[in-house]
């Protein structure tokens, strides 16, 4: 659906995007995750057709950003809102379906509900809570049924029972007519529901993959020993990165096999033990580094 070739971007003396290239099926969902800075939403604005890139190619169902014709497929959600506070919800979303052709009524009000946003609806925007500003966002991206989906940030400081309604009319999308997301975000548990990741550092992509390929090559999982004494504890050898505090031992372990052998090694010497799977945040450090950036 979407084929991305060599896409750079340069800022004076600063590459913000460094040869990219993206190939996207449609309806997946697809996450880039990345530091402030790594070059998420320089690409978004370049796929938006907001930002000209230097060099590189985009083609979307075979169209290109300067093309009228590409602007048709997509919808975007931007970190900052583009609506006007001192509007109610259902004016802001009137005018901006105006923006469209054939913009369906049912379809939008159909959103509203699905968003829970109806019953605010002839609310001022600047009154809403963050949440409730989110969701109207969302809508407003949907108003003209788009194929693509862009969410830059969506989630940024909104609670959890928020980001759950959004990704389960989202997801409830995606199956009814094909819905393609692509998403950047600093909430990496939303990443796990991804059919694909890219990971961006320094304007690159330094990773690309499924999450679970991801996890098995850069998440080990941990295995978290509680010895009944420390001097049991210390008896214990430790290899590099394991780490020993008191009673406790904790091991970096590639399988559930090895993890058992592990357990049955000690299974005399411990009160219990801890098993935990790697996550997307071990992924995003081992790849980007723990330094602040």
């Amino acid at each position: 659906m979407l084929e991305v070739t060599e896409l750079t971007k340069s800022f004076g003396h600063k590459i913000a995007v460094d040869h990219i290239n993206l190939q996207i099926e449609k309806g997946q969902l697809i996450a880039f995750l990345g530091h402030n800075g790594a070059g998420k939403s320089t690409t978004i604005n370049m796929l938006t057709g907001l930002l000209k890139p230097d060099a590189g190619s985009i083609s979307l169902e075979g169209h290109q950003p300067t093309e009228n014709q590409y602007s048709h497929y997509l919808g975007v959600v931007f970190q900052d809102s583009v609506l006007d506070k001192q509007l109610t919800v259902v004016k802001n979303l009137s005018i901006a379906s105006k923006l469209y052709r054939d913009c369906d009524k049912q379809f939008c009000e159909d959103l509203m509900q699905k968003f829970e946003i109806d019953t605010i609806k002839n609310q001022k925007y600047g009154s809403l809570s963050g949440g409730q500003r989110r969701r109207v966002d969302i809508v407003r991206s949907l108003l003209s049924q788009p194929e693509l989906l862009f969410l830059d940030e969506p989630s940024t400081g909104l609670d959890i029972q928020t980001r759950k309604k959004i990704w389960e009319v989202l997801d409830q999308l995606r199956q009814e007519y094909g819905l393609t997301i692509i998403l950047t975000t600093h909430y990496l548990e939303e990443a796990n529901q991804a059919d694909w990741v890219y990971v961006m550092d320094k304007g690159k992509i330094v990773a690309s993959d499924t999450v679970d390929n991801l996890k098995a090559q850069y998440a080990k999982n941990s295995l978290t020993l509680f010895f009944k004494s420390e001097g049991l504890a210390q008896s214990m050898p430790l290899r590099e990165n394991d780490q020993r505090v008191g009673k406790k031992v904790t091991v970096k372990i590639t399988s559930y096999q090895e993890a058992m052998q592990t357990i049955n090694l000690y299974q005399n010497d411990i009160n219990d033990f801890e098993y935990v799977h790697g996550t997307m945040d071990d992924i995003f450090i081992e790849l980007t580094g723990k330094e602040i950036k």
